[in-house]
């Protein structure tokens, strides 16, 4: 996206930034912007895997908010890299947890795509009373059906970079695509899961715009990137975001109660607008905007501009409308 016409805040360094500690030889890497004494606003980035950008940094005024941004488990800075092992979404919420008490904040907005929204859910419907409210893009719940959609309903609109993702196993696998990256990306021999992570980066990274961008293919099948992001979707996707099917729909009643907006593409086709539409419907009171000319990034120029939108609105009126 061409910075002239960014809706983005400034670009911005952190304040302070660090490592945190926590079981199964984890390491999260962590920083905060912006006002330290502002409003705290919580960023989750998606994936699972995909790790943080210095472009998160630049939805919330920091005059205002006082951001705290991580790398989830596996991904990003926070070590080990593509770590999928002691790595669920039970353990990113104690992790998100842990980073509040270790801030010292009592309660912040919550602000997540694809798989941050999903995370986002999940942690409000734990922790509830440690939410002011929810600014949520392109929404993944982890159901079976999303999960097959990516796998294999994507090539309804990307047959030619479907058939490449399928080409990359061998034909008698093809059948479930899935379990054949599984067996190769948790491989511990680099010569199968590094082939195999930046397959699946690329095969997302080609699907994320409406309309193409090369560069965006080109960051996803980087080492650092595609490590963490091949890993840690297949295995949260092989494992059902650890959660019962259909659980953060099931549980709404947590947080209805707390101000929620919705942001979606209407040519998503990583998580269609199926699923924020039925996120929509079971949290009638969330708002929900649908960005004509969007498709999956956060960082297209409506996507953006709306979700800059209801950080500003949070802001002045800690409340949406």
């Amino acid at each position: 996206m061409p910075e002239t016409n960014s809706p983005l805040f400034p670009e911005i360094q952190p304040n302070r930034s660090g490592y945190l500690p926590v079981d199964g030889g984890h390491s999260l890497y962590w920083e905060e912007c912006g006002n330290s004494n502002g409003l705290p606003v919580l960023f989750l980035h998606g994936g699972p895997g995909a790790g943080l950008s210095p472009s998160h940094r630049r939805f919330f005024d920091p005059a205002f908010y006082r951001i705290v941004l991580f790398d989830q488990r596996g991904a990003g800075k926070s070590t080990p890299l593509g770590e999928y092992r002691h790595n669920t979404t039970q353990l990113l919420i104690q992790d998100i947890e842990s980073i509040r008490t270790m801030l010292n904040i009592d309660q912040w907005l919550v602000f997540g795509g694809s798989w941050g929204s999903t995370l986002a859910l999940a942690y409000g419907e734990a922790h509830q009373s440690a939410c002011l409210g929810f600014i949520l893009r392109g929404i993944f719940l982890c159901t079976k059906s999303e999960v097959d959609w990516f796998i294999n309903g994507m090539k309804f609109f990307f047959p030619e970079v479907y058939a490449e993702f399928a080409a990359a196993v061998p034909s008698d696998e093809r059948h479930d695509l899935l379990q054949a990256y599984a067996m190769r990306l948790f491989s511990e021999d680099p010569a199968l899961y590094l082939p195999a992570a930046q397959s699946w980066s690329r095969y997302e990274g080609s699907c994320l715009y409406l309309k193409p961008q090369p560069s965006a293919v080109e960051e996803f099948e980087k080492e650092d990137v595609s490590l963490g992001l091949g890993r840690l979707e297949a295995h949260y996707m092989l494992h059902g975001g650890f959660m019962e099917e259909d659980q953060l729909i099931n549980q709404l009643d947590k947080i209805r109660h707390l101000p929620a907006v919705i942001v979606q593409g209407r040519y998503d086709v990583i998580c269609p607008p199926q699923t924020a539409y039925r996120l929509h419907q079971a949290w009638p009171e969330s708002v929900l905007h649908v960005i004509p000319d969007a498709g999956h990034a956060a960082l297209e120029t409506g996507t953006a501009a709306a979700l800059v939108a209801a950080t500003e609105q949070f802001k002045l009126h800690r409340h949406f409308k």
